[in-house]
């Protein structure tokens, strides 16, 4: 046996992994030159990455419906209180424009409030509604204005329209109108086609006046307009009550019954306009027909006198009367002076 230790001969495993590392490294070195020169494995890369991109998406899907879920749900909590603002919003603008829409309207009918006072000629006083009677059966209004303000008993009351009523009742701050629909109510009116002569009465709805015991014979007719005769001193003359919508007769087949439209808006407005001394004159009507009165009065007597005085006549000298021989020829008889007329 020898006394120096040999060396180990070398394993067949150990040559093999050596011959592979070094395959490894040539291999390694070739790829380095080809991608170097060719850059093919740069083109090998993008199309690894396009085909591990599925693979990618659903790694990620996940996480991106979490976010998707909250973005949602945040949006709809925003859509859900802008959606909210916005209601609000609208309910306010649309309840402005409706009070503008209502201020609009009250604009109009203070102009032709204003219209009527100056095309009149009207000393008035604007009095604002205060209060409606809720009772079916009265028509009746309260006013912002009393006797603090001049407001007085019996004073008329008109809108843009015509006659409205007039004030029943005072207190110093508020002041109650009669409608002239209200069944207590009447007016005197004329017919301004022709000035005859009627009497309105209310009929106890806002909408609605009424004629009542209209002769046959009275030329009145469907569609004619009624206006304040000035009779009794209460109304001025001329203001409009109402315009007949129908006309027939009464149970009594004797007279006629007609129903009116008011010509005032009974019932809208927010304010209304007093009559404040007002002098009532008579009327062309008025002094017509008292004039026709009188020449009528004057033509009967006139008529009465000449049959009197023909008649005496008759009476004093017989027909077969003849005069005395010794008189001379009979004077010429005297005409009686005929009356005025």
């Amino acid at each position: 046996m020898s006394s120096s230790a040999s060396s180990p001969a070398p394993r067949p495993g150990d040559v093999v992994g050596t011959l592979r590392l070094l395959a490894y490294l040539a291999l390694s070195c070739a790829l380095l030159v080809l991608d170097h020169r060719g850059s093919w494995l740069s083109e090998a890369r993008h199309q690894a990455s396009v085909a591990v991109q599925p693979l990618w998406w659903l790694a990620g899907m996940p996480s991106r419906i979490g976010s998707s879920m909250r973005n949602d749900a945040a949006t709809r909590t925003l859509l859900a209180e802008d959606n909210r603002r916005l209601r609000n919003e609208l309910l306010v603008l649309t309840a402005g424009q409706a009070r503008l829409r209502v201020e609009a309207l009250e604009n109009a009918r203070l102009r032709q409030l204003l219209g009527a006072v100056e095309q009149g000629s009207l000393d008035v006083q604007l009095a604002p509604i205060l209060d409606v009677d809720q009772d079916p059966t009265r028509q009746r209004l309260l006013l912002d204005a009393g006797r603090r303000n001049g407001v007085r008993e019996g004073q008329g009351v008109i809108d843009a329209g015509g006659l409205l009523g007039q004030v029943i009742a005072v207190t110093p701050t508020t002041a109650t109108v009669l409608l002239l629909t209200d069944l207590d109510h009447a007016v005197p009116v004329i017919v301004s086609r022709n000035g005859v002569r009627l009497v309105v009465y209310g009929s106890g709805r806002p909408d609605r006046l009424v004629l009542r015991s209209v002769p046959l014979s009275a030329d009145v007719r469907v569609g004619d307009t009624l206006v304040t005769s000035g009779l009794g001193g209460r109304f001025p003359p001329g203001f409009p009550v109402g315009t007949i919508e129908s006309l027939e007769p009464d149970d009594s087949r004797a007279f006629l019954t007609g129903d009116l439209v008011p010509a005032a808006q009974v019932d809208r407005g927010r304010d209304v306009l007093l009559l404040r001394d007002v002098v009532v004159p008579v009327t062309t009507a008025d002094l017509e027909a008292a004039a026709a009165e009188r020449e009528a009065a004057a033509r009967a007597a006139a008529d009465e006198a000449a049959n009197r005085d023909t008649g005496e006549a008759a009476d004093a000298t017989p027909a077969n009367a003849t005069p005395p021989a010794d008189a001379g020829p009979s004077p010429a008889p005297v005409d009686s002076p005929e009356p005025v007329r």
